[in-house]
């Protein structure tokens, strides 16, 4: 680890470009927000025994609780004009929900505590953000009540199979922590989603090499607030877009200097060698660099190395 003074004048800074790129507001990963959570809040051995005691009672609840959370959505006004059922169900747009509700169900009775999970988590999150295939944005109170709701049932389906009072209090407990940081993983993803989609300024980032595959798309466009600059667009890709870090830029712990005593690390991100931003066909290195101001309109291009 070094402090700020020394890492400025050391040869990480590109010592040939007119201004560094370093980014010094990038979100942790989902995964090390997760094992932050974990760290946090811990799932004890006899939660985890207990939540494992009553897996076979939400296997056998599991078909009905999927059809019963959308029977519900689409019996809610509010939330059947946010999926578009007021006129109906769109029945081909129902077994997609119900699949990708599947899906994470399987892996919470499987008590996934994986990076991975974390990740899945994360992108769910952006998909309630309006990013998803179908673009609904599903307001952030439905989000936060539907993980309740889940929880009500598995205390209900679990009070039903007769696990004794011990038994059913440390499950509860167990999946209401476990539960609860899944939840804050899709909100994390959720806010880092609207963060692209709330502006009054529209802006284009072109993508090339490995991360045009990992975001999905050659061409990004998403809202600014103004003024803005460059290092606010690249913030808010980097951190919607976590999965693209390892490729794009290279990570420096520094400390800076206070009066405190004791100084907190912090993970200052910079472009990875041959790695150029350009604005409008201009390299960012070599005009203002991140103070670069952003207009309505202006594109931005990633390019890696050899282009």
């Amino acid at each position: 680890m070094v402090s700020v003074p020394a890492l400025l004048s050391s040869e990480l800074v590109c010592t040939s470009a007119a201004h560094d790129l370093w980014l010094k507001r990038l979100e942790p990963t989902p995964s090390e927000l997760w094992a932050q959570l974990m760290r946090f809040a811990p799932l004890m051995p006899e939660e985890r025994h207990a939540m494992l005691s009553g897996i076979e009672t939400l296997l056998e609840r599991a078909c009905s609780l999927v059809v019963r959370i959308y029977d519900h959505l689409r019996r809610v006004p509010e939330t059947a004009a946010i999926l578009g059922w007021e006129q109906g169900v769109d029945e081909a747009h129902l077994a997609e929900r119900r699949r990708f509700f599947a899906v994470w169900l399987a892996r919470t009775l499987a008590v996934d505590t994986s990076g991975a999970f974390a990740e899945y988590l994360f992108h769910a999150g952006k998909s309630h953000a309006g990013l998803g295939p179908r673009r609904i944005h599903t307001p952030e109170v439905y989000v936060v009540s539907s993980m309740g709701w889940v929880l009500s049932a598995f205390a209900q389906y679990l009070a039903e199979a007769g696990l004794d009072a011990n038994t059913l209090a440390q499950a509860i407990s167990g999946w209401s922590k476990y539960l609860d940081m899944q939840l804050s993983l899709m909100l994390f993803g959720y806010r880092q989603g609207r963060a692209l989609v709330e502006g009054e300024a529209a802006v284009s980032l072109q993508l090339y090499g490995r991360v045009r595959q990992l975001v999905g798309k050659a061409e990004l466009k998403f809202l600014l607030r103004m003024p803005a600059t460059l290092e606010e667009a690249l913030t808010r890709f980097f951190n919607a877009f976590p999965e693209t870090r390892a490729d794009a830029l290279e990570r420096s712990w520094v400390s800076e200097e206070t009066e405190a005593l004791w100084t907190v690390p912090q993970a200052w991100y910079r472009l990875r060698k041959g790695w150029r931003v350009l604005v409008n066909g201009r390299d960012a290195s070599y005009t203002e660099g991140l103070a670069h101001p952003l207009r309505a309109g202006d594109v931005i291009a990633l390019f890696p190395p050899g282009r």
